[in-house]
């Protein structure tokens, strides 16, 4: 069975039916009968690759599901569970694979290089106008817990002084992946010692427990916020700094996955044979002590995350308020653990670039949807604005607003939309669309045109550009490239026949 057929049957197969869709304009918050103003919840992790999700792989063959061994996996019941009762995106993509630019444009709706913070570590420009900041002028309550990376290079950087619109912003973290927080007397701060001249921060493993370990931490200060918003329309984004490296979690998930068998990826082997000039081969013994970084860590990381998941839809029941909050769980992007013989992310590949991207609205998305139509972190503003009724008429976003294709009758959402994304320091961009992706490299690196066919080959392995069969599907998708990249006023670089 090919990926197309896979993913056809996917969620929407064996998922509740779901329920009529009823208009929210007379919808009442359960816990404030003055205000008819859904609420907005992000869980947004870091470096996380969608293969972790359960649901994500229900969408794949066998071998696309486990391509680190049979049964080489992490259980997410909570993940999942918003899948069933919401809607997956399967061709969901960072407008550029690296933490701050995808950041940039997921809260701005505009292509990193428009926001100034095209590459990591930049800071955004004063004038970007975020989600948060509209719904903060329509009245909304709005928090940022976590990790921003968007204002420079200040480290750790907490409680920035420029907000964007999260006025609750005490727990924003600009840079860093601090393990361990504390909050007294003295106030927020993290546990450990950094030394900022050596950008060295140095913990206790010994010291991790349940409640100051990052992941917990955060999501008890997001629990706060909305206890403590609950009787009015609220936006809370919680930004979890894992499954991003330092590969360390605490227990129980330290030790749940020490017996998996963790096998070499074989799109590793054959990436050390031929590649593509964009995956640079300087790390080829990167992951020779896999087991040990996927195995015990990684995947150790991810199920706390989904454990803390379910503990705040949990709490979102407890308080009556999960009919009228939207629930988003998503990543910056993902992490290539081993695939192409590469580590984090950076590329192209799907592994890299194509972020879990799930979300639930009760009675407005139909449980158990399945989308599959190329987005960019550019879309989520104009649409998640639009699905929650408030005007952006007057906004230039790049993305667009779709909400509809989330609130839509239809179980299951076919399209052979194109978008672009692309390379932060300008060696590659791409155009995909739920079954092509179309690669340009930079003049210097001397690359031929790249087009994979991801349902034939969903290793992304060989290269189809040449095939005179394809020949009409690369001219179709470099001809929306280009009238995409002119239209946004992408900056110039010299891509090959671009």
């Amino acid at each position: 069975m090919n990926r197309r057929e896979f993913l056809r049957m996917g969620l929407s197969a064996g998922m509740a039916a779901g329920l009529p869709m009823t208009s929210r304009a007379n919808a009442k918050n359960q816990n404030d009968g003055n205000t008819a103003k859904p609420n907005l919840v992000i869980v947004h992790t870091d470096e996380q690759n969608f293969r972790t999700l359960g649901c994500y792989r229900k969408l794949l063959s066998k071998d696309q599901a486990f391509v680190w061994g049979d049964g080489v996996n992490v259980e997410t019941p909570y993940a999942d569970k918003l899948a069933e009762q919401g809607a997956l995106c399967s061709s969901f993509y960072a407008a550029s694979p690296v933490c701050t630019p995808s950041r940039a444009s997921f809260v701005s709706g505009l292509y990193p290089y428009a926001t100034g913070a095209g590459n990591n570590h930049e800071a955004l420009n004063d004038n970007v106008v975020t989600f948060g900041e509209v719904l903060r002028k329509n009245g909304y309550s709005t928090s940022y817990v976590g990790k921003w990376h968007l204002d420079g290079n200040e480290k750790p950087g907490f409680a920035p002084q420029r907000k964007f619109g999260f006025e609750d912003n005490r727990y924003m973290i600009n840079r860093g992946h601090w393990k361990m927080f504390k909050e007294d007397e003295n106030g927020f701060d993290f546990i450990g010692k950094f030394s900022p001249d050596k950008n060295k921060y140095k913990y206790e493993l010994k010291d991790f427990n349940e409640t100051n370990y990052a992941t917990d931490f955060l999501t008890d200060r997001t629990l706060e916020i909305i206890e403590r918003d609950q009787k009015k329309p609220f936006c809370v984004m919680l930004s979890i700094p894992d499954p991003h490296d330092p590969n360390n979690v605490r227990a129980p998930y330290n030790k749940m996955y020490d017996d998996l068998e963790v096998q070499t990826p074989r799109t590793m082997t054959a990436a050390l044979e031929s590649t593509p000039k964009w995956n640079s081969m300087k790390s080829k013994n990167a992951m020779k002590n896999m087991s040990s970084y996927l195995a015990k860590q990684y995947f150790g990381m991810v199920k706390c995350i989904d454990d803390n998941l379910g503990k705040l839809m949990k709490r979102l029941d407890e308080l009556n308020l999960s009919k009228n909050t939207i629930l988003v769980f998503t990543s910056d992007h993902g992490e290539m653990l081993g695939e192409h013989a590469k580590k984090n992310k950076g590329l192209p590949f799907e592994a890299s670039a194509c972020v879990p991207f799930i979300i639930r609205y009760p009675e407005n998305i139909r449980p158990g949807k399945l989308i599959r139509k190329a987005y960019t972190t550019t879309d989520f503003t104009p649409s998640i604005l639009g699905m929650m009724g408030v005007d952006h008429k007057d906004y230039n976003f790049h993305g667009e607003d779709l909400s509809k294709d989330f609130t839509g009758q239809e179980s299951e959402l076919l399209d052979d939309r194109v978008v672009y994304y692309r390379h932060a320091g300008g060696q590659w961009v791409a155009a995909v669309n739920s079954r092509y992706k179309l690669i340009f490299a930079s003049t210097y690196l001397d690359q031929e045109p790249v087009l994979y066919d991801l349902e034939k080959d969903p290793d992304e392995l060989k290269n189809f550009y040449e095939d005179p069969a394809y020949k009409s599907i690369a001219d179709k998708m470099s001809a929306q490239l280009k009238q995409k990249m002119n239209q946004f006023k992408e900056p110039k670089i010299d891509f090959i026949s671009v």
